[in-house]
């Protein structure tokens, strides 16, 4: 049998590698803009950074991690997601007393959960986490970045922003308390999945996707009408700024994060183009993450994007780069090619050269990779050091002196 992928992974092949290269390259140019840098953590943590921080009864945690020993006896863990990393590394390199700190990171992350249409086990990520500012005014920055990302990404009409409130512990306490009551009226109802979260991580039901599920939740209690004072001011400001910037948003009263670090803001960027599961950015408050990281206390809001749910969504793919192909006519032109080739592509000109064959096989390449222009090079050429540069798209040749030959082609450049 010829081998494959293992399941729920699969090979980047170049259509798709420059959608998600764009992905990357907006999101990060636009991270900067905003003042965020660059961040890296390794693929592989601790475990303890994720079941100390997501929450033990997490799906997360007791279905998708991919756990292992090594060969010192250490508990180690594919990074599922990445705030916890940049967390870790904010308390691992003393970062804390530089706050505000403001990170933007890719790569990818590991999860063994069922694949579907743009999700997979090895999926890839963007994000960014904003440390050291407490105020609504974080959330409304992280929110407006990423909207501003997916509008130059041409995915504004495609999605749609949901927003929520979890409140303080004090008030996600209290909603907790009366969902327990609410739900524990209704458990013949609930699905097996949802009467096993009820005692573990009750506000899980409320993301389920059982239709039963969600027919409870709607008739149930609402996160906002738990919201305590303090909570309750911090929901409204953000609502208020993302109003003055103009970025249009829905309240989702449902709407909840997994991991047990969040808390006040939490949204969503949704699609109705991929299918059920229809996230793609999400993320939201953490303010406790850091504390239990053995950091000082030290707020925190952030996001994350799927690169390959994003990149599904592009209607056109990123225009590639139109090279000039460089064809020598004959063996004496061939070493003159090469160091043409060498030369023009150091001076940031995209240049295809065949590696074998005629006149006629290397303009059928040169056809194949689409090239906007090619320069042809023969023993007439040589001898009176110049090159011929034929126009593929109008038919139109020149001829141009050997020697300055990237100033001919400058309006080729990409």
């Amino acid at each position: 049998m010829a081998l494959q992928p293992v399941r729920g992974t699969r090979d980047i092949l170049p259509e798709e590698g420059i959608r998600m290269a764009e992905v990357c390259a907006i999101s990060s140019e636009t991270a900067l803009w905003y003042g965020y840098e660059e961040i890296a953590t390794p693929i592989f943590e601790f475990t303890g950074v994720f079941d100390r921080t997501l929450g033990e009864a997490t799906d997360v945690v007791t279905k998708e991690m991919y756990t292992f020993e090594d060969r010192n006896g250490d508990s180690l863990t594919l990074r599922p997601e990445g705030t916890a990393p940049v967390a870790r590394a904010v308390v691992s390199n003393g970062l804390a007393q530089n706050a505000p700190l403001k990170f933007y990171y890719q790569g990818p992350m590991f999860r063994h959960e069922r694949p579907q249409k743009g999700r997979y086990r090895q999926l890839h990520q963007v994000g960014v986490e904003l440390f050291g500012v407490p105020g609504p005014l974080g959330d409304v920055e992280v929110i407006a970045l990423g909207a501003h990302i997916l509008e130059r990404l041409g995915l504004t009409d495609k999605v749609r922003l949901e927003l929520n409130s979890l409140g303080d512990p004090e008030s996600r306490a209290a909603y907790r308390d009366a969902l327990v009551g609410y739900l524990k009226d209704h458990l013949d109802g609930l699905s097996a999945e949802s009467k096993t979260r009820l005692d573990r991580n009750p506000l899980r039901i409320l993301d389920s996707k059982n239709e039963g599920d969600k027919t409870i939740v709607a008739a149930g209690p609402r996160y906002t009408d738990f919201l305590n004072q303090p909570s309750a001011a911090f929901f409204e400001e953000v609502k208020s700024r993302l109003d003055d910037l103009g970025v249009a948003y829905q309240v989702n009263p449902t709407l909840v994060r997994g991991f047990d670090y969040y808390c006040h803001t939490a949204f969503e960027f949704i699609t109705d183009a991929l299918g059920a599961q229809g996230t793609v950015m999400a993320g939201g408050r953490y303010d406790g993450l850091v504390q239990a990281l053995g950091g000082p206390s030290l707020p925190g809001v952030g996001w994350a994007a799927g690169v390959e749910r994003l990149s599904l969504l592009m209607t056109e793919p990123p225009v590639k780069p139109r090279p000039i192909a460089v064809v020598p006519i004959g063996e004496p032109a061939a070493a003159v090619a090469l160091r043409i080739t060498h030369a023009l592509r150091h001076q940031g000109f995209a240049v295809d050269l065949g590696y074998s064959g005629n006149l006629g096989r290397r303009m059928k390449r040169a056809n194949k990779v689409n090239a906007c222009a090619a320069v042809m090079i023969g023993d007439d050429e040589l001898a009176a050091g110049n090159a011929t540069i034929r126009d593929l798209d109008s038919g139109e040749q020149i001829v141009a002196d050997l020697d300055d030959l990237a100033a001919s082609l400058e309006k080729y450049k990409t």
